[in-house]
């Protein structure tokens, strides 16, 4: 169901009578109380308007009276299965989503209800040393940095599992059991997490070869744990299943700019001068889906990179796609990509 929460608020002067009408003409059935800076003060509805009415108030008197004003809200970014679980603990239709006491959303029992779930495994690469970002990964794998105030790893993991999907895997290498004590089997999650080790580096497309031998036989998708991006995982998995492609990579556009006059010769002739041309391209952006059938071709303990794997695939004709990332993306591989995601964090993820 389709629905604007922010249509539910109302300021607390607001009468019974005006609340009313916004829990009638939305599907929410709750009026949200706020003061002029957006911060949650209370909830209203049909069942705190009758005992109002009840209590012989009328229609012209200030929700403020009728409010509840300790009302069962969420942090931002709390594990939707955990809200979930208290919701349906508690009875609850709809919970307030607030961050540092000011409301950002409502969370409702029937869209938690009807989110799609997706069997496809999900694998996170993680196995990394971060040499780049010493010494903050001297005692530190690179998935476990903090951004914001998680590590980047969780806010990955999260970003699959508020989509419907709940079977991941994690390729580890530098410093495993600290990922592993952080992550532990996915109960806080309400997924589950497996993991794979590399006793030496693999390169980016060889931990492939130490899945599971029973995966099912679907699409699985395969991430770097060092990337921090909004892309939309569904339209991707279905852009990879519409065009029938035994991989899907997502790409990057790239813009260079070259700072000279670009000068263009044949032989000892100028044939033309451009200054400072501006070419784009697409770059590996690190995200990939991939069918069993590739999966399974990579050998246990084979050293190889997804480029060199793709490339293989493309040479034998079949069809590799690729998939445009126009949402926010960012690879977290030097020090001042991992600054950058320190400030983008809060706009991008909040």
């Amino acid at each position: 169901m389709s629905y604007d929460w922010r249509k539910t608020l109302v300021m607390p002067e607001s009468t019974i009578e005006e609340a009313i009408k916004v829990i009638d003409s939305e599907a929410l059935r709750i009026a949200l109380v706020v003061d002029q800076g957006n911060r949650l003060l209370g909830t209203v509805t049909d069942g705190d308007i009758r005992r109002g009415l009840i209590n012989q108030l009328p229609l012209s008197a200030k929700v403020s009276e009728i409010m509840n004003s300790s009302p069962k809200t969420t942090e931002l970014g709390t594990p939707r299965p955990q809200v979930l679980k208290m919701m349906e603990e508690r009875r609850l239709l709809s919970v307030p989503i607030v961050d540092d006491g000011l409301l950002v959303g409502l969370e409702t029992l029937q869209d938690l209800i009807a989110r799609p779930k997706f069997n496809n495994p999900v694998f996170l690469m993680a196995g990394g040393f971060g040499t780049r970002l010493r010494p903050l990964t001297d005692n530190c794998p690179k998935p476990l940095l903090r951004v914001g105030d998680k590590p980047i790893l969780q806010t990955i993991l999260e970003s699959f599992v508020e989509v419907g999907f709940h079977q991941f895997y994690i390729s580890t290498h530098f410093m495993p059991e600290m990922i592993e004590n952080y992550f532990g089997d996915g109960a806080k999650w309400g997924v589950d997490i497996h993991y794979v080790y590399e006793q030496e580096p693999l390169g980016t497309g060889g931990a492939l070869g130490l899945l599971p031998a029973d995966l099912p036989d679907i699409p699985i998708i395969m991430m770097n744990g060092d990337i921090l991006t909004k892309v939309d995982y569904v339209q991707l998995l279905n852009y990879h299943k519409e065009l029938g492609a035994l991989a899907t990579m997502c790409v990057r556009e790239y813009d260079h700019q070259v700072p000279y006059g670009v000068v263009e010769g044949d032989g000892h002739k100028i044939t033309g001068m451009v200054e400072k041309p501006s070419y784009k391209f697409f770059v590996n952006a690190g995200v990939y889906v991939l069918n069993r059938s590739l999966v399974t071709t990579v050998a246990k303990n084979q050293k190889i990179d997804m480029p060199t794997l793709l490339e293989q695939r493309i040479e034998k004709g079949e069809l590799i796609a690729q998939f445009p990332v126009h949402e926010y993306w960012l690879d977290i591989g030097k020090m001042n990509d991992f600054e950058r995601a320190q400030k983008d964090f809060v706009e991008a993820f909040k």
